[in-house]
C-alpha cells in the first residue's frame, strides 16, 4: 500500500462524513499529548508512539508538563500532609512533627 493510498482514504473519509480536515499526523500528536496530559508515563506514550528514546517523546510533547508540575507538586503536598496528620496523631512522633513544622516555617520566612 502507498503511504498516499492510506492518506486519500482518510481524506475521504472525512470529507463523506463532513468532518474537518485534520492530517493523520494532527492525530498522532493530539493521541499523544492527550495521553500524557492523563497521565499515562511517558515510556508507555513513547512506545505507543514508536519513539526509539522516551526523550524524543519528552523534547516533543513538553508543553503539556507544566500543568503537570504543579498536579505532581499538589499530589507531594497532600502526601506530606497526610504523613504529618498521622504522625501528630502519635504523642510519641508529636515531637518530632512539630521540629519538622518548626524547620519549614522559617526556610518559608527566610525566603
Amino acid at each position: 500500500m502507498q503511504p498516499n493510498s492510506l492518506t486519500h482514504a482518510f481524506t475521504d473519509f472525512l470529507e463523506a462524513h463532513g468532518l474537518q480536515r485534520v492530517r493523520l499526523h494532527d492525530l498522532r500528536h493530539s493521541h499523544a499529548t492527550h495521553l500524557l496530559a492523563a497521565g499515562i508515563h511517558p515510556k508507555v506514550a513513547s512506545e505507543r508512539l514508536g519513539h526509539s528514546k522516551v526523550g524524543i517523546t519528552l523534547d516533543l510533547y513538553s508543553h503539556v508538563l507544566p500543568a503537570m508540575q504543579a498536579e505532581a507538586a499538589a499530589a507531594v503536598d497532600n502526601a506530606v500532609q497526610a504523613a504529618l496528620q498521622k504522625r501528630a496523631a502519635d504523642p510519641k512522633c508529636l515531637q518530632s512533627v512539630c521540629k519538622v513544622a518548626d524547620l519549614f516555617s522559617s526556610e518559608n520566612k527566610k525566603a
